[in-house]
């Protein structure tokens, strides 16, 4: 019943990252309205991805890699540094909106320089992650 759920939370992220990018492609061309709309549409697939991302795990449970040697190394070191930019950028991505919500621009700015790289790593190595886990060293039941 929720075996399609990764492949939601892959495209998901994969949408995130997308809308990431076309979002900083138009406010570098101070396209603002285009930028807002990019922005809000990452965060409501975000938060989509998340609202899946749960209820997959409560239902089903820890997800084992299988795979062995030095791509369970980069597997891992891979998982780790995405779970831990993944808490940050709730946070994160929470107050950059709320400062622009609230106008204030400059440190809407300043704070967005740091939250855009992370939070288009955490939804690029999603998919990744995903792609790996399912794909490439798919488990089997």
């Amino acid at each position: 019943m929720i075996s399609y759920l990764p492949s939601v939370d892959a495209a998901l992220n994969a949408a995130s990252a997308l809308l990431l990018a076309l979002g900083f492609f138009f406010i570098r061309r101070k396209n603002v309205q285009a930028h807002r709309a990019c922005m809000l549409s990452a965060f409501a697939t975000s938060t989509l991805f998340l609202a899946c991302y749960l209820t997959y795990h409560y239902f089903h449970g820890t997800t084992h890699f299988p795979g062995q040697g030095l791509i369970r190394s980069v597997y891992f070191a891979l998982l780790g540094s995405h779970t831990v930019l993944a808490a940050l950028i709730v946070p994160l991505a929470l107050t950059t909106l709320y400062r622009a919500w609230r106008k204030r621009f400059p440190q809407h700015k300043r704070l967005a320089r740091w939250t855009l790289p992370v939070w288009l790593y955490v939804s690029v190595t999603g998919v990744v992650i995903y792609w790996v886990l399912y794909h490439l060293y798919p488990t089997r039941p």
